[in-house]
């Protein structure tokens, strides 16, 4: 099977079934696949197969139509986070080397500065000014209006790149996870091996449709199983209740700074939830009161599973059907295997940690243009995840801790390093190191330690504002602190952990 087969398929099991709905418009299954097949077309007079087009849109039916038409093509998706700087997508973009960049009109002037900065020669697709397109544009509007003939063939094989998802890097720099149709449309048939879901549910999207959380338990588990699938473009609490009610929406998944959010204003809300069926927590620890207290309020169970991107992302999840254990993720998916490894790659018995490793059709590929850090992280048919965990006598993971310094806030990977050599980037800094600290509200957000040069005079906002202006703004530090000098071990690495010792002496 192919990416772009789920909502093919779909359209000829149920074409008469509501398949999208994005504020006032709605499209039927048979509609979509219409609109999915003349786009591909459109796009073919346009972009070579195994070709690589950017995404920089909201979540909307034109990022739907895009994400599957691209793949029809045989054109590989490279979609991003529409709150990147320039410079990180031109990053991005000239080492994919993509050809083609869809973007959504607010954010055309983003994506110009960025494909300047890459040298490449890139087409620009516009959305949303259909009557005022530059002429070095294209506008999607009349490329989904296309009344040519169809592809004849499909354009890929299940072994082909589909989208390539680039994660923070720990040297800085993101890594391109390139995920094939296999790996994507495994992980769909897996999830449905493990979460009971058919053609009578709906399914709402609020998370970021650029995420593979998304990407697979909304849009292509939503296609696989002919769901009703509600977009929502950004985060409104009160917006996502009254959708709730609306559309009857069953199954709610969401990182869990959005339950949170969900949490703070639902108490005084008369809304009616009864069609809700499960909750579905993943991107970040759930912490078992917030669990608790969702359950609570919507009457149904809360579902925490886990799994990286370069997994398609999900590897567990806790059963709707049997027992579901606060504080793990679950036991792994059908058709996924996950083992805890020594330091010496060797298993580990029941109940000891060690590093997560996971093995199964969802696997990526490897990092794009990175056969070093490919070869780091995949070893003898094995992913390794850089998360300690442990799994007990009923197969349950549970993650105790990360490996790696990543922070995650509001369920997006945010890399200490990066951050960090932004901050050296400003004349007064000399030396820095970011941690995450807890949030109630966002999981985890990013707390800079600074050392300035002699005589220099800076304040924390000037320190935020920098770090904004160059970076994703839930990338940038929350709090800054100066300090005369970090604590570092024999080889010069800055040992965090006494970093976060005096955090917790200063906050105790």
């Amino acid at each position: 099977m192919l990416l772009h087969h789920l909502p093919l398929n779909a359209a000829a099991q149920w074409p008469q079934k509501t398949a999208i709905v994005h504020k006032e418009t709605s499209l039927i299954y048979a509609e979509l696949a219409g609109a999915i097949e003349r786009l591909a077309s459109g796009f073919s007079h346009h972009l070579k197969p195994g070709s690589r087009a950017a995404l920089l849109l909201p979540n909307g039916i034109p990022f739907v139509l895009s994400y599957y038409a691209l793949s029809r093509a045989g054109v590989t998706v490279v979609p991003a986070n529409p709150l990147l700087k320039p410079a990180e997508l031109a990053y991005m973009w000239e080492d994919a080397s993509v050809t083609a960049v869809i973007v959504a009109e607010p954010l055309r002037h983003v994506a110009e500065e960025a494909v300047r900065n890459t040298g490449l020669n890139i087409v620009t697709v516009t959305v949303g000014a259909a009557d005022q397109t530059p002429t070095d544009t294209l506008a999607l509007e009349s490329l989904i209006a296309w009344d040519g003939p169809s592809l004849a063939d499909d354009l890929n094989r299940e072994d082909d790149c589909a989208v390539i998802i680039y994660t923070s890097g720990t040297t800085g720099k993101p890594k391109g996870a390139m995920l094939s149709h296999r790996n994507l449309t495994r992980n769909v048939e897996q999830m449905t091996a493990a979460l009971p879901v058919d053609d009578n549910d709906c399914i709402l999207t609020v998370l970021p449709c650029f995420h593979a959380f998304a990407a697979t338990v909304c849009l292509n588990l939503a296609c696989k199983c002919g769901m009703k699938n509600v977009l929502h473009e950004s985060f409104v609490p009160l917006r996502i209740l009254e959708s709730i009610e609306t559309h009857r929406v069953t199954v709610l998944p969401a990182v869990p700074a959005m339950f949170q959010g969900l949490l703070l204003v639902a108490n005084d809300r008369t809304n009616d939830f009864a069609s809700l069926r499960m909750l579905v927590s993943g991107g970040a620890p759930l912490p078992s009161t917030v669990l608790a207290a969702l359950e609570s309020r919507f009457g149904v169970p809360v579902l925490e599973g886990d799994g990286p991107t370069e997994c398609s992302p999900v590897t567990s999840v806790n059963p709707l059907q049997g027992p579901r254990k606060v504080g793990s993720v679950g036991p792994a998916l059908p058709g996924v295997e996950i083992q805890i490894f020594s330091d010496a790659n060797e298993p580990m018995a029941v109940g000891d940690s060690g590093e997560i490793v996971v093995r199964g059709d969802n696997v990526m590929l490897g990092y794009l243009n990175q056969p070093e850090a490919t070869a780091e992280a995949m070893q003898a048919g094995w992913y390794h995840t850089g998360d300690i965990g442990m799994i007990d006598e009923d197969g349950y993971v549970f993650i105790l801790d990360r490996k790696k310094d990543m922070i995650i806030t509001a369920g997006l990977n945010v890399y200490p390093r990066e951050v960090e050599e932004i901050l050296l980037q400003h004349p007064a800094v000399i030396d820095a190191a970011v941690i995450g600290l807890p949030d109630a509200l966002r999981g985890e957000v990013g707390h800079a330690f600074v050392v300035l040069r002699q005589e220099e005079n800076v304040s924390e906002r000037e320190i935020i504002r920098h770090c904004r202006e160059r970076l994703a703004d839930y990338k940038a530090p929350r709090s800054v602190q100066f300090i005369e000098a970090l604590p570092r071990g024999a080889t010069g690495k800055v040992v965090k952990r006494l970093l976060r010792k005096e955090m917790e002496l200063n906050r105790g």
